[in-house]
């Protein structure tokens, strides 16, 4: 979501700062700003709107000073305007904030009543107006900061810098993510590690309750109660040009490419190639006699997850509960004691999954995380950590991440079906030989691109677009439509195949395409039949299969495109890659922002 970089230190801070602001647009926004001490005032420059409006408001109007920080921001409370643009501030302290000030309100109108003037919508100017109260009052910057925290609830990261006080900025973090970079005779401040990997590799991530105090020289981190602590300095693997596009359009395309890649990656790290074993690390629980699975996830995670439902409850044979994270916390379903919670998420600070998270492990329940940042807050609060070696993705959209995340999702699988003594050694090598022989097939997908662009242009000139699938590829169409859904802004649904006739085949018409995800195997006939079902009514068919089911469905279907033939444990990832194939090359024919779809954020880091 929102991005905050911050720069105390001995150069220009303005160019420092947008370009760490650049490096955070994957996140999502609407508008930002920066803010500088220029000669002990504070000045600001905000602009709504991408981050080229900014550079040309900071053209005529440069912003000096070796102290400053900056926001993009993804609108909560109030529109997306200049006026609302981050920072905000007043002539003693500008703050920047990602979250949501759930108090604010209350505050807001203490503050009026006291005299403090508020100029914006939004719930985060009330961090500025109460630092300023305070600082009015007579107070340090550090004691104003501290007790302002003191009085915040909800989420919230936060970077201040004050008049008056050349060199110092402090952050705080609480719910969202933050972390300070270690610089030479300067230091940073920023939302993740991306926004950072210009300057610095060297970084601390506060823990939540955390406040940071800064100068060029130095860190001081106190916890929530303000007293002192020790936050380790971790050396990063990110390095500055790890998030160019390559050669490529976008950086959807490119991160599109990378699925082989990604996927060998992975395997690599959890297949022993001696042993052509699935290895894990030290689990905090025997996997031969957990009774229950409980899976948690949102948007294109919850889909990874319910791929891997039907994995482990079909080949290891272990029941499984699975909610998307916003309804597990609230829901408050009885779990079954000595389940093994399983969380997926590509940042590892979604707030709906860190909050299940924390309600997971706070009635006891052992917590395994599949994740794509490993120093993230979620990571850090597991039992245990496996690594999706995605590498950064920026575009909004996740494509890598998500086959990074079914890869995890099908060495778990093995490993705890070997555990409970659901397959021999015979079906174990078999699976793995096809997980194995997944990254040469990935490519494949490629070669057939020039036929999904053909189908993309049947999807384009729709309105509504209907998404079917059997089994475990019926996550895979709920996964397609979303996508098409993300980034060309086309109205998608998916369904069970054999849910249309009980509703949605009451939508079919020749204005309607029906996207069909069926390999052959043992589903293909059922969902054959309710293709044809479709086909009787007028709709359109466009169906992703394999070589063995093309010839059928070619009789009845608009367009076919045979994907590689693979192994049915395997199918759906490669299916995933043709479905998310066809969302960007539809959002090309409609001109449509392919890497920041409109009202979209990357990391949602707030309920």
């Amino acid at each position: 979501m929102c991005g905050i970089c911050g720069v105390v230190g001995h150069r220009p801070a303005t160019p420092v700062v947008f370009e760490g602001l650049r490096r955070l647009e994957y996140r999502g926004y609407d508008s930002a700003g920066i803010a500088t001490l220029n000669e002990g005032r504070i000045e600001r420059r905000r602009a709504a709107g991408k981050l080229d409006n900014l550079a040309a408001v900071l053209e005529t109007q440069p912003l000096y000073g070796t102290t400053g920080i900056g926001h993009t921001r993804w609108a909560t409370h109030g529109a997306p305007t200049e006026n609302n643009a981050h920072p905000h501030g007043t002539s003693r302290v500008a703050i920047v904030h990602n979250g949501i000030i759930e108090n604010f309100e209350a505050l807001r109108s203490e503050l009026e009543a006291a005299g403090q003037v508020f100029e914006t919508e939004t719930d985060s100017e009330t961090i500025a107006q109460m630092v300023d109260f305070y600082l009015a009052a007579g107070q340090s910057p550090r004691a104003a900061a501290f007790a302002t925290l003191r009085r915040l609830e909800g989420a919230y990261a936060v970077a201040m810098i004050f008049a008056g006080y050349e060199g110092l900025m402090i952050g705080a973090r609480h719910g969202a993510p933050l972390a300070a970079g270690f610089g030479d005779g300067e230091m940073f401040l920023g939302s993740d590690s991306l926004a950072l990997a210009p300057l610095t590799r060297r970084i601390a991530y506060l823990d939540d309750g955390d406040c940071v105090v800064i100068t060029p020289e130095k860190a001081e981190f106190f916890d929530r109660n303000g007293e002192p602590v020790e936050r380790a300095i971790q050396t990063t693997a990110l390095i500055a040009g790890a998030v160019g596009k390559d050669g490529y359009r976008h950086y959807m395309e490119k991160e599109l490419h990378e699925h082989p890649l990604v996927i060998g990656q992975t395997l690599q790290r959890m297949i022993d190639p001696a042993t052509r074993k699935v290895v894990l690390p030290d689990m905090p629980c025997d996997l031969a006699t957990i009774p229950r699975g409980v899976i948690t996830a949102c948007g294109s995670a919850y889909f990874a997850g319910m791929v891997g439902r039907y994995w482990l409850e079909e080949i290891a044979r272990l029941p499984i509960d699975i909610d998307v994270a916003s309804e597990l916390r609230y829901r408050n379903p009885p779990l079954t004691p000595g389940s093994l919670g399983m969380l997926i998420s590509q940042s590892g600070e979604t707030a709906d999954t860190l909050a299940a998270l924390r309600a997971l492990k706070g009635i006891g329940l052992p917590v395994l995380s599949v994740l794509n940042a490993e120093h993230s807050t979620m990571a850090r609060e597991s039992d245990v950590v496996l690594g999706t070696v995605a590498g950064p993705e920026i575009s909004v959209a996740s494509t890598k991440a998500f086959t990074a995340q079914l890869t995890v999702m099908a060495c778990l699988t093995i490993a705890i079906a070997r555990a409970r003594g659901t397959i021999d050694a015979a079906r174990e090598d078999e699976l793995v030989t096809a997980l194995l022989d997944l990254p040469g097939r990935a490519e494949e997908v490629f070669s057939r691109q020039a036929d999904i662009r053909k189908m993309a242009e049947v999807v384009a000139e729709a309105r509504d677009v209907l998404y079917l699938g059997r089994g475990s590829v019926y996550p895979v169409a709920m996964e397609g439509a979303l996508k098409l859904k993300e980034i060309s802004y086309i109205h998608a649904e998916a369904y069970a195949a054999g849910e249309m006739k009980h509703g949605p085949i009451s939508l079919i018409d020749r204005t309607v395409p029906i996207v069909a995800t069926i390999p052959s195997g043992a589903l293909f006939e059922k969902t054959l039949s309710n293709l044809q079902e479709a086909k009787a009514r007028g709709g359109r068919l466009l169906a992703f299969t394999d070589e063995a089911g093309a010839g059928r469905l070619s009789a009845i279907a608009e367009q076919t495109i045979a994907l590689p033939k693979v192994h049915p444990f395997v199918t759906p990832i490669i299916q995933t890659i043709g479905v998310q194939i066809l969302a960007y090359e539809t959002a090309l024919l409609k001109g449509t922002d392919v890497d920041q779809p409109r009202n979209l954020a990357k990391s949602v880091t707030v309920e």
